[in-house]
């Protein structure tokens, strides 16, 4: 079973929306490297097993709970999914079906049994940048690592063409004629260019769509890979060093500083212009107002705290009642913003501003609630 990219707004939106009980939903910690898996694997029996003690308690139809966790079992001897882990996995599952996707970032284990999908973690995918790909690439090297802080730099062996190599060959005889594309800075434009389309299509059939991805790439590479680039979350920041001339130790440490800089300089921009649009009523966060702003299809964005559990339920009006499951409110606010094209992420609370859970920056401004 192959890892399902992360759900585009509409994708997600659905299975925000989806009802099935007996629906379950698995997160587990991972690692890429092969000898971790086995650890792997016992969290996962052991996550199966506690969902299906509480698919024991559910009123279901007849059959459903067995069909449930015979699809669940079956991910413990898929190849597929193991032979493509990351940091982390979610599984979701229901007696008709199961999807699984790749989490680029460190979780804890946690299962969610009911009449949804818990979510949250497919919420806080679409923003997190604690893990990247490095992509080194020169003439004499072509490595695809996935570096994340306090772990080893792990190795994502490349799928290319067998040909590869002579791609970037040029045709001779004895000098007196060579092909019209003529070695040079130019001349070999065509060869470079056929070469990074293979090296991206090798790369894009690895890298999570949602997992940010950065170059350590010679001049001559550069222009030619990032036409070829169909990757999503291809950095414009680089590492700027010679690809090969980088020690693993060197490499991470420098991934991790193109990361820093660069949620720094993001969180930094975001909040002075939410500070801005505030102060011209277009931007809030409190929660009342942000689910009042979402019933009125007035969010362009919402962000959630990635870690939050806010109980409550919205009623139609955009209104906040105490009571319901803890899990889902914020949840059903992403939903009202996908649902009325706005964006939505998770992040973390400290990215946030006035120690509240969400803030929302606004198309227009809306009154608040009354007792809000």
């Amino acid at each position: 079973m192959l890892a399902r990219d992360f759900p585009d707004n509409a994708q997600l939106l659905n299975l925000i929306e989806a009802r099935t009980p007996g629906s379950v939903s698995l997160v587990i910690g991972s690692s890429p490297l092969p000898a971790d898996h086995d650890r792997a694997r016992i969290a996962l029996r052991d996550a199966i097993d506690e969902a299906a003690r509480r698919l024991e308690v559910l009123e279901l139809p007849r059959g459903a709970r067995a069909a449930t966790v015979e699809r669940l079992r079956e991910a413990l001897q898929d190849d597929e999914l193991w032979a493509n882990q990351s940091r982390g996995m979610l599984i979701l599952a229901t007696a008709d079906e199961m999807q699984w996707y790749r989490l680029p970032f460190e979780v804890s284990d946690d299962v969610s049994v009911g009449d949804r999908f818990d979510l949250r973690m497919l919420l806080r995918a679409r923003s997190d940048a604690s893990s990247a790909f490095v992509l080194q690439l020169s003439r004499g090297l072509v490595r695809l690592t996935e570096i994340a802080s306090g772990t080893d730099v792990v190795d994502h062996p490349l799928h290319l063409p067998d040909d590869h190599d002579l791609m970037l060959e040029h045709a001779s005889n004895d000098g007196r004629a060579d092909r019209a594309s003529a070695q040079g800075s130019d001349g070999d434009r065509p060869e470079r260019e056929r070469f990074c389309r293979a090296v991206n299509e090798a790369v894009v059939a690895v890298i999570p769509r949602g997992a940010p991805l950065i170059l350590a790439v010679t001049d001559d590479f550069r222009p030619a890979y990032r036409a070829e680039n169909t990757h999503a979350l291809l950095l414009e920041d680089e590492i700027p060093a010679h690809p090969e001339s980088l020690a693993d130790q060197e490499l991470a440490d420098r991934a991790l500083e193109v990361l820093r800089l660069r949620r720094e300089r993001k969180v930094a921009e975001w909040k002075e212009r939410f500070g801005s649009l505030r102060a011209q009523g277009l931007a809030t966060s409190r929660v009342s107002q942000v689910a009042a702003a979402a019933a009125a299809a007035a969010i362009e964005e919402l962000r959630l705290d990635q870690d939050a559990e806010r109980s409550g339920t919205v009623d139609e009006f955009g209104r906040v009642h105490a009571g319901g499951d803890g899990r889902f409110l914020l949840l059903d606010l992403a939903a009202d913003v996908l649902r009325t094209g706005g964006t939505v992420i998770a992040v973390p609370r400290e990215e946030l501003t006035d120690g509240s859970p969400v803030a929302a920056i606004l198309r227009f401004p809306v009154p608040s609630p009354t007792g809000g």
